[in-house]
Parts: C-alpha cells; sequence; structure tokens
C-alpha cells in the first residue's frame, strides 16, 4: 500500500495535485469520510485548514478556515510532533476546555463525526503540516492503524516539502513572467512614442481654437480625471491624449494606446483584459493586457464608440471600482491607471440607438475636450505646411527655399475632410515628387465637392426622411400614440422604444395629437 501511495504522489508536482491523489486512497484504505491538510502560517501560531477532501460533508468543514495551534487538536499533533487520536469527540469536548476546541466540536456535531486522527507531517526534525483523518465512527483508528499512518505521513512529507516548493518556483516565476511581460509593455509603448515620425510629434499652431483646446489642456492634465476627447478623425485626438499624460503625475510611467475599432470583437477582451492559460482555444499561456501594461500610467482607448456592448461593461467596472479581471478568471486585479478616451462619433446618438451604454457615457464624459477641425483653425495651415515640409525634407534629403504662395492659398481654401492627417499625407507626397527648391502641389490633389453631387444626395436624403416620418407617424396614428406596450408604434415599427422616441424628436413629430381623446 505503501508502494501504492508513493507511485501516485510521485507523478504530480503541484500540492493541491498531490493531495487529490492520496486523499481518496486514504479515504478507501481506512474508511473514514474527509482527509484534510492544515499548514501553519508564518507566525507558526495559527494554522490553516489548506485542503480538503470531505466529498458527503454538509459544508462545515472549509478550506481557508484558521485555527490556532493552542487548543486543537491538530494544533497538538503540530506542537508534539506526534500523532494524535480521539476516538470519541463527545467524550474528549467536555475535558477539553478551549474555545477552539468548543469551535471544532459545533463544526463536527453538525457534520455528524465521531472520530479523528491528527498525524504531523515531519521533515528534518521540525513539522511542515498536519494530516487529518476524520470518520463519522467512533474508535475508527485502532493502534496498528496509526503507526501505519505514521509511515504514510513521512512519504506524504516528503512529497509536500518538495510540493511546497514547487508552488513556490510555480508562483515566483508566474510573477516574473508578468513583471517581465510588463515590462515589456512599457519599452514597447516608449519606443513606439520615441519613434513615432507620423504628425503626433508636436503640437503645432497659434490660432484662438487651439489655444482654447491646450489652455483645457493645462488645467485638467495635474488632475486624474477621466477625459473624454472629442473630433473628427485625423484631427490629432491621440496627440491631445499624449500631452495630457506627459503634463499629468503619471508622465514617468507607460502611456498605452489602444484603437479600439482595429481590434476584433472576438479578441479585444482579450486584448484589454488579458487572459488565463487556457481560456479559450489558443490560450497556450497567461497575457497581460492593456489595462494591466497601463498600471500607474495612462491608458487612452481611440474610437471607444466603437466597443461592442459586452465590453462596455467591463469599462464600466474599471471606471467604478478601477479593477479588471483576465478572460478565464473570476478574480478581480485592482489596476491604478487614468483613463483618456476618444471618439469621432456622436455618443448621445449611439446612446438614443441603443448602441452605447448611457451610464458609460456619464463615466468617460468627465471633462470633455472638443479638438477643433483644420478647416475651423485655418490660420495654422502656414505654419502646419512649414513645419510638415522642413520634417519629411530632412527625411528625403531634400531642401526647400520657398513655399509657393498658390499652393498655400490652395491649402487655405480646401476644406481638408481629412483634418491634419490628409494635410501631412499631401504634404509628404509632394516631397516625394518635388524635383524642385520650391515646394508646391498639383491643385488636382486637392478635389472639391462637385455641388452636382450634392444636389441629388440631398434630394434623396430628404425624400428618404419624408418617407421615415410618414411610417412612424401612421404607426403611431394605428396605436392611438401609445409608443411601447405589445400594441404600441416601436413593437409595430420593430424599433427599441429609445431610438423610436429618438427619431420622433429629430423628425419634429407631434406624438401628443395622435392621442385618443376621452369621449364626454
Amino acid at each position: 500500500m505503501l508502494l501504492d501511495l508513493n507511485n501516485r504522489v510521485a507523478a504530480h508536482c503541484g500540492l493541491r495535485q498531490v493531495f487529490q491523489a492520496i486523499s481518496s486512497e486514504l479515504r478507501r484504505l481506512f474508511k473514514c469520510e474527509c482527509v484534510g491538510l492544515a499548514l501553519p502560517d508564518a507566525s507558526d501560531e495559527t494554522l490553516r485548514q489548506h485542503l480538503i477532501d470531505f466529498p458527503e460533508g454538509k459544508g462545515h468543514f472549509k478550506e481557508g478556515t484558521i485555527f490556532p495551534v493552542e487548543g486543537s487538536a491538530a494544533g497538538l499533533a503540530y506542537r508534539r510532533t506526534k500523532a494524535v487520536v480521539l476516538n470519541s469527540f463527545s467524550e474528549v469536548k467536555a475535558n477539553w476546555n478551549s474555545e477552539a476546541f468548543r469551535t471544532f466540536s459545533t463544526i463536527v456535531q453538525k457534520e455528524g463525526t465521531e472520530s479523528g486522527c491528527f498525524l504531523p507531517l515531519m521533515s528534518e526534525g521540525r513539522a511542515l503540516g498536519v494530516l487529518q483523518l476524520i470518520s463519522r465512527r467512533e474508535y475508527a483508528f485502532a493502534g496498528q492503524d496509526v503507526e501505519f499512518l505514521d509511515q504514510v505521513a513521512n512519504q506524504i512529507a516528503i512529497t509536500l516539502k518538495n510540493a511546497l516548493k514547487y508552488d513556490e518556483v510555480t508562483a515566483a516565476n508566474s510573477r516574473l513572467a508578468e513583471a517581465e511581460e510588463r515590462s515589456r509593455n512599457e519599452s514597447l509603448a516608449l519606443r513606439e512614442q520615441i519613434e513615432r515620425t507620423s504628425m503626433f510629434e508636436d503640437i503645432v499652431g497659434s490660432s484662438p481654437a487651439l489655444r482654447s483646446v491646450l489652455s483645457q489642456v493645462g488645467k485638467v492634465a495635474p488632475s486624474d480625471s477621466t477625459v473624454l476627447i472629442l473630433g473628427e478623425t485625423g484631427t490629432g485626438k491621440e496627440l491631445i491624449a499624449r500631452a495630457i499624460h506627459k503634463r499629468s503625475m503619471r508622465a514617468k510611467r507607460a502611456f498605452i494606446a489602444v484603437n479600439c475599432s482595429a481590434i476584433p470583437p472576438s479578441l479585444i477582451a482579450s486584448e484589454l483584459f488579458g487572459h488565463e492559460k487556457g481560456a479559450f482555444t489558443g490560450a497556450t499561456q497567461r497575457r497581460l493586457g492593456r489595462f494591466e501594461a497601463a498600471d500607474g500610467g495612462t491608458i487612452f482607448l481611440d474610437e471607444v464608440g466603437d466597443v461592442p456592448p459586452e465590453i462596455q461593461v467591463a469599462l464600466l467596472r474599471v471606471l467604478q471600482e478601477r479593477e479588471i479581471e483576465r478572460v478565464g478568471s473570476d478574480k478581480p486585479i485592482p489596476v491604478q491607471l487614468r483613463v483618456v478616451a476618444a471618439t469621432h462619433r456622436d455618443l448621445n446618438q449611439l446612446v438614443a440607438e441603443g448602441k452605447f451604454r448611457q451610464d458609460l457615457l456619464y463615466r468617460l464624459n468627465v471633462v470633455p475636450i472638443n479638438v477643433p477641425s483644420l478647416r475651423e483653425r485655418t490660420e495654422d495651415i502656414p505654419l502646419l505646411v512649414e513645419y510638415f515640409v522642413d520634417r519629411y525634407g530632412k527625411k528625403s534629403g531634400k531642401k526647400f527655399k520657398t513655399i509657393d504662395r498658390e499652393t498655400l492659398k490652395l491649402f487655405q481654401e480646401y476644406n481638408w475632410p481629412g483634418n491634419i492627417r490628409e494635410l501631412q499625407n499631401v504634404i509628404e507626397r509632394a516631397v516625394i515628387l518635388s524635383e524642385e527648391d520650391t515646394f508646391l502641389v498639383d491643385e488636382t490633389w486637392l478635389k472639391r465637392e462637385q455641388p452636382e453631387v450634392a444636389g441629388p444626395t440631398g434630394a434623396l436624403n430628404g425624400a428618404l426622411l419624408k418617407q421615415e416620418k410618414e411610417m412612424i407617424e401612421a404607426a403611431l396614428a394605428d396605436s392611438c400614440g401609445c409608443i411601447s406596450g405589445p400594441m404600441g408604434a416601436a413593437t409595430k415599427l420593430k424599433l427599441p422604444r429609445a431610438t423610436l422616441e429618438a427619431k420622433i424628436k429629430r423628425l419634429g413629430i407631434d406624438k401628443y395629437r395622435f392621442k385618443v381623446q376621452p369621449s364626454k
């Protein structure tokens, strides 16, 4: 039997796996109902119920329970380093006068157990813990059983020592791996920030609109408040987010930028919050998410309006509780970071359409900053042109003496739907293709919107709006002005109530005129 037990424990490394391998066999051999393992804490004054195998238990013996060494049966075996056998709990509880044993007796009575054997697990002259065998029969452990159990305990003690060391090494390796991954993420973010060659290196301009934004940045940066940056695509929202981070108390920590619209919906939870090994197919090891990588610093959630609804719930928890959960784990992980979000979409409209949580919008919209479009700051265009011409000229080894005036005029008259990003791309292309020392661009590159295109489109949009208004009014008339409920207009149109209310407001429909007046 000893050989069989030894073979079982030799096949496992972790403490829980070793315990599971032997506990069922011990219960079978000694016809006892419960096997437990108690380990001492650092002070050596209390024991912790580390593991329990009690298939038919009522739940009164619990893992994690802490009890004092003095005055407990397991504690006595631990202190004396000798086996302690209690043949009948009902006989000894009157003579064992301690708070710990009285508590233990109460649990024993609730579980209906009658006897127990408590064996110290000895290694190099000291007890590592206590093996507990408990039975519902009185006098379940005879003298020869205890002698044999002493030999079993010696085998288990060797395995316990190795298993504890294995768990310590595993935990240390896990902490080291997390620290290394966090360090890699921070280094990657730093390299991206240093090697960045896009327009987001510096803020260029002196227009009143830009100065107003920079004034807001200067005021909000020292605080730790959540910031929501609004503006069209290409206006430099990430640049503003970086400016906030650089002027904050978190400037020396990581700035992690995440483009929410660029991550597939199936991967965004793992990308943001990380995952545990085996959480899903392909999860071969634990991975830290962007929130953990940004711990202590700032996370920038670009295009937050594109986040799926199920991730919106998790983001709300981060903003409320400052904690996350990795995919495949239910253990909360605290994070201390600042959240800066950005979007080019109308979040209020998304809320009305049921595509964005209203409570999440409230949490994000603590300090809103509206970044002006390039057409709202045309006086900055000459400065921006000089800046980009100089940058891309140095990059391509070209030097321009002058900038063509017609080109500047053309730039200032153009609408720039792509904002600064479009301006940057046009200048880079012109620098690459230019063969003269005067910078100029081909005016055909800046195509203006044709008026004839806007007419039919506007007419079509007007026709569609008129048709939509007629359909809503017909549904309201059919439902006597009732919007919700099984016979309401929202049900007839197969629309969420909030969406229909938003459409009624936007189309200027008087829903009250469809209410049926009570007969006199």
